[in-house]
C-alpha cells in the first residue's frame, strides 16, 4: 500500500482573508469541498439533502454509469473519499468527456440540465460541515 496523497483546503478565500467554512467526510474527517465552491443547497441525493459543488477534493470515482432522477437521465459516477471509502454522492459526467473516452454516441439530455455536467452532489448527510 502506497502513500495516500491528501488534499487540504485553505480555510481563507483568497487575498481578502474572509474565513470559508470546509465541507469534511463525516467518517474520517478528511477535506472535500470549500464553501467558495458551492453553487447549490437546493438538490437531493439518495438519502436527503445534498449540495452542488463545482469542485471536490479527497475523492475517487466510481465506474461511469446512467441513472434516472427526478430531472431527467444523467450520465454519472459515484465519488468516494480516499481515505475511508465512503461514499459521499456523485459526479454529472460531462457528455463531451464521455464521447471522448468511450466513443459513444452522443445521447440527448434536457438542456435545461447541461450546467450539472462536470460538478458534484456530496450527500449532507454523509457531510460534516467546519465553520471558519
Amino acid at each position: 500500500m502506497g502513500l495516500l496523497f491528501v488534499q487540504v483546503l485553505p480555510r481563507s478565500d483568497g487575498d481578502l482573508g474572509s474565513p470559508t467554512a470546509v465541507f469534511r467526510c463525516r467518517r474520517c474527517r478528511l477535506d472535500a469541498a470549500s464553501t467558495g465552491d458551492l453553487v447549490s443547497r437546493e438538490f437531493y441525493g439518495r438519502i436527503n439533502r445534498a449540495y452542488l459543488f463545482d469542485r471536490v477534493v479527497n475523492i475517487t470515482l466510481g465506474p461511469i454509469e446512467e441513472r434516472n432522477f427526478t430531472t431527467g437521465r444523467h450520465t454519472v459516477n459515484d465519488i468516494y473519499c480516499i481515505c475511508c471509502q465512503e461514499m459521499l454522492g456523485w459526479r454529472y459526467f460531462s457528455q463531451v468527456n464521455l464521447y471522448r473516452m468511450m466513443c459513444l454516441q452522443e445521447k440527448a439530455y434536457v438542456g435545461s440540465q447541461k450546467y450539472k455536467e462536470g460538478k458534484f452532489i456530496l450527500e449532507r448527510t454523509l457531510m460534516c460541515k467546519e465553520a471558519p
